[in-house]
């Protein structure tokens, strides 16, 4: 196994599914107080982060990357929903947390964030410093 392949796994499998396990409770899909609006948005959201995770793993494990392109598409398929959550950030109205659980939840978003693209960042380091050894992206992931 190639060290960056899998550590670019790790940062897909918790874009597919990491929403899942911060969204399925009282906070987001279950809270009282969201109109049906915004569950359907925090749902659409959800299924988008699936859907770019599990892409980003056929092209690791399934479509084998087989060019540096391929690899960097891979790259930026599994980076565009945390983009897009720091996007969200600066739009007007929003927030990192509702105002009933700011004393509940910490703003963590942002440093999750920080985290996956730190990991993302080291899996294509790990790849594209062995590239220029080999010029042959496929023996590398």
């Amino acid at each position: 196994m190639k060290t960056g392949k899998i550590i670019l796994t790790l940062a897909g499998l918790y874009t597919a599914f990491g929403s899942y396990i911060f969204d399925w409770n009282h906070t987001h899909i279950y809270n009282a107080h969201w109109p049906p609006h915004a569950k359907f948005h925090n749902a659409q959201t959800m299924l988008l982060g699936t859907m770019l995770g599990l892409m980003s793993l056929w092209m690791i494990w399934g479509k084998r990357v087989k060019t540096l392109i391929d690899f960097r598409i891979t790259v930026a398929i599994v980076s565009f929903y945390w983009l897009g959550q720091v996007g969200a950030y600066f739009f007007p109205g929003t927030a990192l947390v509702d105002p009933e659980f700011v004393k509940e939840l910490p703003p963590v978003q942002l440093i999750v964030c920080g985290i996956v693209f730190a990991v993302t960042g080291v899996g294509y380091m790990f790849v594209t410093s062995s590239y220029g050894k080999t010029n042959n992206i496929s023996t590398i992931c």
